[in-house]
């Protein structure tokens, strides 16, 4: 049939149909809660919510005659409530200071743009292209792989085998952002739990203890990944938020390097490594587990996986020769005043962002030694990196020379003059719980961008050093442990479908409250300090243990991974 006709057929069969929609009797009210239903669906309130907010803000007047203040608080809700509530994609929220700085007259187009990417954000921008090539080349599945193996026994030990996986997890989530980490173990993890049947998850003989190991496995990799990531700057977002805060308000103050948050991060990681290890197998590990697991899963079966992928290579060799080149790289720019580090060669003028963009660039030069003129990396295979990331760490560092720049810093420490001879010890416990209940509402680098500008504050206005308060309001913001909207890692985890929220709180409780008395015990090690490099060696400690234990470890890792890749 010539389809002109049958669609001339078919109008007319509906000739009796009206142009103009019929008004059927219906209560009116029906019809304004469809409208109103059909506005909260379509999410313009929570589009409306931040220009209302702004408006509201900067409506009634000056702030204490500082109008560049009251439009900063203005534009601070504004981005602040498009953050929490979704209504336009992150990456676009996080750009919205583009366009509200020069618009309230807060800063220029140019100084507010030169936040979007300086050392720091170049610093991420290098490691998630690194990253991208550690997953394009299934090196974390290698390196898993291996890991399980040595540790699951046999027959099979749940608690050896969380040990393991979470161990290799955190390993990968000091190098690598704790999101990307998040995603590639959580494909090793559900390869492993594959071998289970699903239905043995739901029902039948056994059923209890594969369920709660599946909880365990994923949970370890969700929350190991956090963990893991405190150690290092590039390990999560709230770090290089910290970072550049730092270095905007306090520009005489020294910087805060990769290997001095080390010091730091590292003890802290390795303290709640062990608690969630120790967490995961009271609750989810039993005399049975092992029993119910050798039905499904052994050690041979890794390593026929492991063998499977063949030998290590070249390419995978070279992406972690330049990897590992990398964390030299970063360790020894800058070491102690007696023993500058390499960075003295160039005057100082080169930063932690320098090198990884160097070393990155290697990664497109450098041939896989597969096809001819292939590289190991290439522009194709970057179409993943984590826009929206990088967009919020520049939001980030715009907001904080913003506060600067409008003046809104000098009305928060007057207004927190009331402090002054509070002890820090004690505000301190207190300001990681307050940002760790905020970050479970929102990401963590959000939570971050919120609270250290006024906890920098709060540190001049009470007489102690700010990073005593700065550092627990980022450590706090990383203890996002209970709800999946907390960070996308928890998002990756909870997706899988082998975790519910309940599982999450019940785990993250103890997780969260560990975190604070961890920092609760190792802050009073900081003390009175002359610098940052020294924040774990009391001035009367010349020796810097804390520092030598950090490289000891650090160096115990780069000869343990050099061993795996000569054995592989």
């Amino acid at each position: 049939m010539d389809p002109r006709r049958a669609c001339w057929e078919s109008s007319s069969e509906d000739v009796t149909r009206p142009l103009l929609p019929v008004h059927e009797d219906r209560p009116a009210g029906r019809s304004c809660c469809a409208a109103l239903g059909s506005v909260l669906a379509s999410r313009y309130l929570a589009v409306a919510s931040g220009p209302l907010a702004c408006a509201l803000i900067c409506a009634p007047g000056d702030l204490g005659g500082h109008p560049a203040a009251r439009n900063m608080l203005g534009v601070l809700a504004w981005v602040f409530l498009w953050w929490i509530t979704d209504a336009v994609p992150l990456a676009v929220a996080s750009m919205a200071p583009l366009f509200l700085f020069p618009a309230f007259g807060i800063a220029t187009a140019d100084d507010v743009a030169k936040a979007y990417m300086d050392d720091v954000i170049s610093l991420v921008l290098g490691s998630f292209i690194l990253a991208l090539a550690i997953e394009h080349f299934s090196i974390h599945r290698r390196l898993a792989l291996y890991i399980t193996s040595l540790f699951c026994g046999d027959p099979v030990k749940p608690h050896l085998m969380l040990l393991g996986i979470c161990g290799t997890t955190v390993f990968i989530s000091v190098w690598v952002h704790n999101t990307p980490c998040t995603v590639m173990m959580i494909q090793v993890a559900t390869g492993i739990l594959q071998r289970c049947p699903r239905d043995q998850l739901e029902a039948g003989a056994d059923a209890r203890e594969l369920q709660r190991f599946s909880k365990a496995l994923v949970l370890g990799i969700t929350y190991a990944s956090t963990v893991g990531g405190m150690a290092t700057l590039t390990g999560t977002g709230a770090n290089i938020i910290l970072v550049g805060m730092w270095s905007t308000y306090f520009p005489e103050q020294r910087p805060i390097t990769f290997s001095s948050w080390m010091s730091f991060g590292l003890p802290m990681a390795l303290i709640l490594f062990v608690a969630l290890w120790a967490t995961l197998c009271l609750m989810y590990c039993t005399k049975n587990t092992g029993r119910v697991l050798s039905a499904y899963l052994d050690r041979s079966h890794l390593r026929r996986e492991l063998s499977l992928m063949g030998p290590m290579a070249f390419a995978e060799k070279m992406v972690l020769a330049v990897f590992g080149a990398l964390i030299v790289l970063w360790m020894t720019r800058s070491l102690t005043d007696d023993i500058p580090g390499w960075a003295v060669l160039f005057d100082g003028k080169v930063g932690d962002g320098t090198v990884t963009i160097l070393m990155t660039t290697l990664l497109f030069i450098i041939p896989s030694g597969k096809n001819d003129g292939e590289k190991l990396m290439d522009w194709g295979k970057c179409r993943k990196l984590q826009w929206h990331i990088i967009l919020l760490l520049g939001a980030g560092f715009a907001i904080a020379d913003g506060f600067k720049s409008s003046g809104l810093t000098d009305i928060l420490s007057s207004g927190l003059g009331f402090l002054k001879g509070a002890p820090a010890l004690a505000i301190a416990p207190a300001v990681c719980l307050f940002s760790g209940i905020i970050t479970e509402f929102t990401s963590d680098d959000a939570t971050t961008t919120l609270v250290l500008p006024l906890l920098a504050e709060l540190g001049k206005s009470i007489g102690v050093h700010p990073l005593l308060l700065m550092v627990p309001g980022t450590v706090g913001a990383q203890l996002s442990y209970l709800l999946p909207t907390a960070t996308p890692g928890n998002v990756v985890g909870f997706g899988t479908g082998y975790i519910t929220i309940k599982d999450m709180v019940l785990t993250g409780i103890p997780m969260k409250l560990a975190g604070i008395a961890a920092l609760t015990i190792l802050l009073p090690t900081l003390g009175n300090y002359k610098n940052w490099w020294h924040l774990h060696c009391s001035i009367m400690d010349s020796n810097c243990s804390h520092c030598v234990l950090t490289y000891f470890v650090m160096m115990m890792q780069v000869l343990w991974f050099l061993a795996w890749i000569q054995e592989l």
